[in-house]
């Protein structure tokens, strides 16, 4: 099927592979904040859920992410004490972890599920997030999008990014995970967040990001008809002499850039009708992987949403032909 509704045919995403300039110092970036991080870090806390759930374990996690900053999340998992697969699941754009027990499918499959709270997120649909960002911005547009997009350093998704790597670490030291089977997803932003993780952290076994969002960032900007890429493009509207300041910030970010530090297995989903998230952006990321372990399912007549549940029962079946 090569339909799509506002991209490339289906053969040339399949083809789609942008010449995406890395920042010279990418590495050494991501090397100091990780460490300046991991500096910083404090241990875990993890507090039982007073609740109507009796087959499962809810949790509510805090841990010490960029800077030091206490980062909320909660942990659901089988009823005992012994080692499990984990997955890692990051939040879309504006959302937050909402209330204790909403996601029980992975506990209930026999995973530990750990969902982060995106910091000065969870306001936007859901039940809700409880992370606040203490940093400020420079001038910056509604949104996430642009703050501290002026550099590198102070840009909002250095922090997020540096929050789920060290995520990966703290669930890494708990006794009921199996340290060797630490998964990472998300859809829309958590896709993207998720390949950052898989690029920056250790000891990621696969990753499975649902339509990402945060992926060549010259196109989307360009391209994207809906927010909240075009929050960006909105900001270069007014700051017209920024485009070259901003991208060069954004090439630090961009999970299509990233995605070529990623070694483990990685199974994506794109929906061709999407106009949140081009196909294209993430092929882009999808071509640019180069575990030879990959896939991606195609949703030809879907939006943003994806394959929605369906996708999750592929996900279950993809992870269980390799942990």
């Amino acid at each position: 099927m090569a339909l799509s509704h506002t991209d490339l045919a289906l053969d040339d995403l399949r083809r789609y592979n942008p010449d995406l300039a890395a920042p010279a110092d990418l590495d050494d970036f991501w090397s100091a904040t990780l460490q300046q991080a991991r500096s910083a870090a404090a241990a875990p806390t993890l507090t039982p859920i007073d609740g109507p759930f009796v087959a499962v374990r809810i949790e509510d996690l805090t841990f010490t992410g960029f800077a030091g900053d206490p980062i909320r999340a909660w942990v659901t998992r089988p009823n005992d004490d012994a080692p499990h697969p984990t997955v890692i699941e990051y939040v879309g754009y504006n959302g937050g972890r909402g209330l204790p027990g909403e996601k029980l499918a992975w506990a209930a499959a026999g995973f530990v599920h750990i969902l982060m709270d995106t910091r000065g997120q969870g306001s936007g649909w859901g039940n809700g997030g409880d992370t606040p960002d203490p940093h400020g911005s420079g001038p910056s547009t509604a949104g996430f999008m642009t703050r501290g997009i002026s550099d590198p350093e102070t840009y909002y998704y250095r922090r997020v990014f540096t929050d789920a790597a060290l995520l990966v670490d703290v669930a890494a030291s708990f006794p009921f995970v199996d340290a060797s089977r630490i998964v990472v997803t998300g859809g829309s932003q958590g896709g993207g967040i998720a390949l950052a993780a898989a690029a920056l952290a250790d000891g990621v076994r696969a990753v499975m990001p649902d339509v990402p969002f945060l992926c060549d960032f010259p196109r989307s900007i360009t391209k994207t008809p809906e927010p909240p890429f075009t929050e960006i493009t909105r900001y270069l509207s007014v700051h017209r002499d920024k485009a070259a300041d901003v991208l060069h910030t954004l090439s630090y970010f961009d999970a299509a850039i990233l995605a070529r530090r990623i070694e483990a297995p990685a199974f994506f989903s794109v929906a061709l009708m999407d106009e949140i998230v081009l196909p294209s952006t993430v092929f882009a990321a999808y071509n640019a992987v180069p575990a030879a372990d990959k896939a991606i399912e195609v949703y030809a007549f879907n939006g943003h949403e994806g394959g929605a549940f369906r996708h999750w029962h592929r996900q279950v079946e993809w992870l269980s032909d390799r942990l």
